[in-house]
Formats: C-alpha cells, sequence, structure tokens
C-alpha cells in the first residue's frame, strides 16, 4: 500500500507537470514528444487506478466493490502497464533510427507515423485484455468463494491464465527488453564512435540509454519473472489441493508477489524526470512554461498593487 501511494503521489504531479511542455513540444512536430504525450497519458490512466488499490491493501485484499468494478480496475492497470512498455519500445527505436540513420529516418519520422504507432499500441493491448474479460465473464478475475473477496488473486490457477501468463512474459517483457537492449546498444555504439559529439552530449544518450533499460529491469524484471515461474510450477504440478506442494508455494511467494507487482507502478514516476533531464526540447519549453508563470504572477502583484495605491489615494481624497 505504501508503493502505491508514493507511486500515486508522486506519479500524479511529475506526469501533470511535464505535460504542458510535452504539449508544446508536440504542436512544433516533435516526433519525440509525441510518444512523450501517450506514455504520459497512459501513465497517468494507470495511475487513476491506484485509489482503488491502495484501498484494496488498506482491507487487506478484501476489495468490496463488486465483480464488474475489480474487472475494470484491472483492464485498466494492466492495459496501460504493457501500453506503457511498448511506448518505451517505439521510443528507444525511434531515438536509434536518430541516430544511427539520421538522413533516411527522415523520410519516416514523421508526426502522423508516430501517432500511426501510438494507436496501434493502444489497439492492439486493449483488444487483447478485452478478449481476456469476455472470455474470463467476469468471473476469474474476482475470487468470492467462501467470503473471500478477492480481486486478481483467484487460487489455484487455471490454465488460460497460466498460458495467458507465458504470453504476456515472452510478448509483453522478454521480446520488449531485446528490442529495447539492441536499439540502445546501436546508439551506444554509434554516439561512441562520433567526433562530432560533445561530452555532455554523449553523457546525456549514455544516461538515457541505461536510465531506461534500468527502469524497465526494476520495474518490470522482478514481476514478470516470478508470473514466469509461477506458470511453470502451475504446469509441473499434478497436485493443487490445498495441502499439496503448488498451493503451498504460492502461499510463500503471494506476498512478494504483491510486492513486484507494486513495484511496476513506480514505472510512471521515474519515466517523466528521465525524460526531461535529456530532452533538450522539453527542458526548454519547462523554462519557458515557468517563465510565463512567474510573468503572469508578477503581472497580477503589479496590477494588484496599483490598485490598493489608487484606492489609498482615493481614501485620502
Amino acid at each position: 500500500m505504501s508503493v502505491y501511494i508514493l507511486a500515486f503521489s508522486f506519479g500524479l504531479i511529475f506526469n501533470v507537470l511535464t505535460l504542458c511542455p510535452i504539449w508544446q513540444q508536440m504542436r512544433r512536430q516533435n516526433v519525440l514528444a509525441i510518444f512523450l504525450l501517450n506514455l504520459s497519458i497512459s501513465d497517468i490512466f494507470f495511475l487513476l487506478t491506484m485509489p482503488l488499490w491502495i484501498n484494496y491493501y488498506r482491507y487487506d485484499h478484501n476489495w468490496k466493490l463488486g465483480v464488474i468494478s475489480c474487472s475494470i480496475a484491472g483492464f485498466f492497470y494492466y492495459s496501460n502497464m504493457y501500453i506503457s512498455i511498448y511506448l518505451l519500445c517505439c521510443i528507444s527505436v525511434d531515438r536509434c533510427l536518430v541516430v544511427t540513420y539520421p538522413l533516411r529516418s527522415k523520410t519516416h519520422r514523421t508526426s502522423r507515423y508516430a501517432w500511426v504507432q501510438c494507436i496501434i499500441v493502444y489497439i492492439v493491448v486493449a483488444t487483447l485484455h478485452i478478449m481476456v474479460l469476455v472470455n474470463d465473464d467476469l468471473k476469474d478475475a474476482h475470487d468470492d468463494i467462501n467470503k473471500n473477496d478477492r480481486c486478481y488473486e483467484t487460487y489455484p490457477m487455471k490454465e488460460p491464465v497460466a498460458l495467458f501468463n507465458l504470453i504476456r512474459v515472452g510478448i509483453g517483457f522478454l521480446l520488449p527488453l531485446l528490442v529495447l537492449t539492441v536499439s540502445y546498444w546501436k546508439v551506444l555504439a554509434t554516439v561512441g564512435q562520433s567526433p562530432g559529439l560533445t561530452a555532455q552530449a554523449k553523457r546525456k544518450v549514455r544516461l538515457l540509454s541505461f536510465g531506461v533499460i534500468g527502469i524497465f529491469s526494476v520495474c518490470f524484471a522482478p514481476y514478470h519473472i516470478l508470473l514466469l515461474v509461477r506458470s511453470l510450477i502451475f504446469y509441473q504440478s499434478d497436485d493443487i489441493s490445498p495441502q499439496g506442494p503448488y498451493c503451498q508455494f504460492e502461499q510463500k511467494m503471494h506476498f512478494f508477489f504483491s510486492c513486484t507487482l507494486a513495484m511496476s507502478s513506480l514505472n510512471c514516476v521515474v519515466d517523466p524526470v528521465l525524460y526531461v533531464l535529456v530532452s533538450n526540447g522539453v527542458q526548454e519549453e519547462a523554462r519557458l512554461c515557468w517563465r510565463r508563470h512567474k510573468r503572469t504572477q508578477t503581472d497580477t502583484d503589479c496590477a494588484l498593487t496599483a490598485y490598493n495605491r489608487g484606492k489609498s489615494n482615493n481614501n485620502l481624497i
């Protein structure tokens, strides 16, 4: 619950603060800003489910909000997790094209092309999770047997769920991790051999590369590793009785699995900070937004001061 509160508080603040500079960059046809805007929107939708999960853990894994609300909350939670993962892949491929093939990539790096990629990511991920909800018939997600009002914590695991978990690990984690690693490896190799870049520019590229892979590994790897282990243990177990080895394994892993799921939410806190630090355009827009805000505040204070002086003079007259 503490991790979710931390992710909700700081993640919402950071994403809302970066929306203005990212939006201004997007209006200037900045392709990277389009990916960043969609990533921020995805993170915000992800964060809007946090109060429900905070309430769930506050009542010791007791949902109390009904079957449909559990399924809808889980749909937004997991959909936005994988939307964020694939948008990070789009950003990594875009950075790789810019650095490795700067001239040839100009014809493909257009605003329309970036929007098409984002829309495809949204549609594919949402469709897959809608299919899961339809096939589950809104029952598997909500375990209310013997007044055990849990949400997305049904035990023992069922075979279709185990199969879907393996697909999620392969397509939703390992494949994006491979894309991220290859993309940033090519970026680092190209930047290291480029004599025209300054040491500061190279440092920013390295920071972005290692930062994204580090975030991806710390936030998403533990959850997907335990998800893979749980699914493989299920397939190898013949006895799923309460006293059997499979159920004993699930009981031992339950706390750790819940912690890794909570850790995945920290991704939405670090994403905006990392990209603002390494993106010159977003940094400049953030400074401009701050200056406009300060100028507006100063003009308002001056107007109020002049108004108060006028009132004082009128009182004297």
